[in-house]
């Protein structure tokens, strides 16, 4: 199917090395007890657990330690060294990503939350700040009750030339375990798969270990 390509926003110039797909927010309080065994190793999506495409399937590049290359939009730049990633990409030009980090404690990991939910509430006006030929539009679109909890955004972002790319994140915590997910294609806000992401997230979150 060719390389395995970051989730994008086309034609945006921006600071950040490469511009990927949008959205995510949230994390409850964890009771203190509340920590994942120092041994464990969080598990990440597989293909058939993606947002399905009408036309093919989703292919998954290897896991990765360390920080995706482009770093992704809106939470790439706060993303730390000890990061894991896992690339998705289809036959056409709709691609995800999955991220995770584990802190060394549960307030940590809550605190990263956080973080990435700051990052993600000021990235429509970051973009157009970077990129006056650029219009970007966020939506939230809710928590979901899963574990410590997860939040989902949308990203609409439109150039001055044309193109057009929407983008969904998630934030999802586990205990002392953050993980991101990210999707996105060309088109707006009407072609977001909101429902399917909304699934593939909780099972992200619930899979973790």
């Amino acid at each position: 199917m060719g390389e395995i390509m970051q989730i994008r926003a086309r034609g945006i110039r921006t600071t950040v090395a490469a511009l990927a797909a949008v959205a995510g927010v949230a994390a409850v309080a964890v009771p203190a007890a509340a920590t994942t065994p120092a041994s464990a190793t969080p598990r990440f999506l597989e293909p058939a657990e993606l947002p399905p495409h009408p036309t093919s399937p989703w292919y998954a590049g290897p896991v990765t330690a360390g920080q995706p290359d482009p770093l992704p939009v809106c939470v790439g730049e706060a993303l730390p060294s000890i990061a894991t990633h896992r690339s998705y990409g289809t036959e056409f030009d709709t691609n995800a990503q999955q991220i995770t980090v584990v802190e060394r404690t549960a307030q940590r990991a809550k605190d990263f939350a956080a973080l990435l939910r700051k990052d993600i509430a000021g990235c429509a006006k970051k973009l157009m700040e970077q990129d006056p030929d650029l219009t970007a539009t966020q939506k939230s679109y809710g928590r979901l009750n899963v574990e410590e909890g997860a939040h989902v955004y949308g990203l609409h972002t439109a150039s001055a030339w044309g193109s057009s790319d929407i983008g969904l994140f998630s934030v999802g915590r586990d205990g002392r375990t953050v993980t991101v997910v990210l999707w996105g294609q060309m088109g707006n806000f009407q072609h977001a798969q909101v429902a399917d992401f909304k699934k593939t997230t909780v099972t992200a979150v619930n899979k973790l270990y």
